[in-house]
Parts: C-alpha cells; structure tokens; sequence
C-alpha cells in the first residue's frame, strides 16, 4: 500500500465540550452532525448528563477513557472518533496527544475541538448559586450565618465598592462587585430557609426584573423619553404609584452616613417641589447640615466630596510622617 492507503490515513479525533450550565441535549447542529457521522464514540464518564440524550437520538457511546496512544490507534485507518468531554475537559488526553505531536515521531489524526453548546450571558452566575448552596450545607462558619450577621458586611463591602470606583482601579472594581454581589446571593440563601415567608435568589431576580421593567416605559412600553430629566420623571412617577407614600421622607434610610442623609432628604424635597426652611439653631450639625443641602443644589455628592478630601488629608499626613525634619 502507498502512503495515501486508507489503511495508513491518520483519521480524525473530534473533543466535543459542552457547557453544564445549557439543558443536556440541547447541542448545535454541527455537534450532532459530528456524532452521527462518528465511528465510534466515547466518553470516559458513564453518569455524564449528556449521554442519555445522545443515546435516545440512536447515537452508541462506550464508556471509554482511552489514551492518547489508544485514541490514535482508534483512529488509524482514517476513522473519526468523538471524545464527549468530561466536566474537566480530558486534561490527560490533550496532554498526551499534544506530547505525540511535539515528538514528531507520530502521524497525527486531525485534531479538532468542538464546543456543542455554549455559555449564555450570566451563565457563571448558576455556578455561583451552586457554589453558595454547598457552602451554606457544608461550611460550619457559613451555615450558622442570619442575615442580621451578615449586616455588617454588606455595609463593609459596599465601601469598598465606592472606594474601588473611586480609585479608579478595575481589578479591584471588578473583585469588589464581586464581594457584593455574594452579600445577595448569601442573603438569598438564608432566606430560602425561613418557614413562614421563604424566597430565593430566583425571586430576588424576578422582583428587579419585574421593577425595572415598570419603571422604564419608555423602554419596553409606549413612553417616550428623550433626556436623563425625563428618564428620572418616569422613574419618579412610577416610583410613587408603586408606593403610594404619604411623606417624600418615606424609605430614606436614617441609619445612612450624615452627610448623605441630609443629601437625600434635600433632593426628594427639591424635587417634590417644597420650599422647606432649614432649621436654625447652634452647633456643627447644622453647619453641616447647610454645606450637604447646598452640596446637593449644586450637584455635588457631599459624601464624595468629603472622601476626596478627607484623601488628602491623609496624603498631607503621611508627606508628615516621612518628612525626616519632623520630630515627635
């Protein structure tokens, strides 16, 4: 036989990968075209989800973890094998053949890696949920956990958010949204196992989604808004039927920092349109009072603006510390 002999051609191994966060058997159309056209096909893990569906559309699989030595003798003779990829994504097999094809001593099949379905948007947020569910069943620190021990920590986490914005820094921004984002799903956690009023993080999910959808018309229904202003007048409008509020003081939460509280008392009554007078009378309070409600007219986050100061404070203190003419 000459060297083009289909006795000798080197075959064809497919990696098919699929993501356990999409419906088992719901794979593309090429996977499938990949695993009925297959001469074998084999997957090392027998409880893999994806196998009785493969096996309902007349697709044989053997439970197989060959070697990569193996794999090309199943191949020789120009056949096509599909590995259906475990969890990990055979490590040890690409391994193995990726040390075949660097000794140069092998003729190599065609190597190819299919993903059969892919990560949606969010789709890491299902391994989070899955991730706090062990850990809340497992952890002896975590299980004991109620949300009035957590409290704290969301209110930590939550500064480190502003300060990670602040900074300016991405990385930290980005494991920061991280550290709140676990607040929600802990909290959705516990929550689960109340016995009177339970819900879980899918309910938290659909309460936004439901609210965000109301709260922009101009989006997902008829309205119309062409500015930031308008925006904000069908937030506030739809805002103020879903409540049905009798003071514009309800829902501030006074247990805020000062500075932010008199901002936001100041902006529900600047934008209810009340001329109210602030109360006069001796004492710093006050004087702080004034400087957050004028902060605000004026488009200023008071709490903001006293953090940057405040940073330059300690920079002006440290420059202090360092100076080696400084005593005491």
């Amino acid at each position: 036989m000459n060297a083009t002999s289909s006795e000798e051609a080197p075959g064809r191994v497919v990696l098919l990968t699929t993501s356990h966060r999409v419906a088992p058997g719901l794979l593309s159309w090429p996977a499938w075209q990949a695993l009925h056209a297959a001469d074998r096909v084999l997957c090392a893990d027998g409880a893999h989800p994806q196998l009785p569906y493969l096996r309902e559309a007349g697709i044989a699989v053997a439970e197989a973890s060959p070697t990569a030595e193996e794999l090309l003798g199943a191949c020789a003779g120009g056949h096509t094998v599909v590995v259906v990829a475990t969890g990990e994504g055979e490590p040890a097999l690409t391994d193995g053949l990726a040390r075949l094809a660097g000794s140069g001593r092998v003729r190599m099949p065609e190597l190819e890696l299919l993903p059969a379905s892919y990560d949606l948007p969010g789709a890491r947020l299902l391994d989070l949920v899955q991730v706090m569910d062990q850990i809340r069943a497992e952890c002896p620190w975590s299980s004991q956990q109620t949300h009035k021990g957590l409290a704290k920590y969301g209110i930590e986490e939550a500064y480190e958010l502003v300060e990670a914005i602040e900074d300016g820094d991405r990385d930290e921004l980005r494991e920061e949204l991280g550290d709140v984002l676990l607040q929600v799903v802990f909290h959705s956690r516990i929550a689960e196992e109340d016995p009177d009023t339970p819900f879980s993080i899918d309910d938290v999910a659909a309460g936004i989604v439901a609210k965000l959808i109301h709260r922009h018309p101009h989006v997902f229904w008829d309205e119309t808004a062409s500015t930031p202003e308008e925006v904000k007048e069908h937030w506030l409008r739809t805002k103020a039927v879903e409540k049905q509020r009798t003071s514009v003081t309800e829902g501030v939460p006074l247990g805020q920092p000062g500075l932010a509280l008199a901002a936001k008392l100041a902006s529900r009554t600047r934008t209810a349109g009340l001329d109210v007078p602030l109360p006069r009378s001796e004492g710093i309070g006050y004087e702080l009072l004034a400087l957050a409600v004028r902060a605000e007219s004026d488009g200023v986050d008071p709490e903001a603006a006293l953090r940057a100061a405040a940073r330059a404070y300690r920079d002006a203190i440290r420059r202090t510390e360092n100076n080696p003419r400084q005593e005491g």
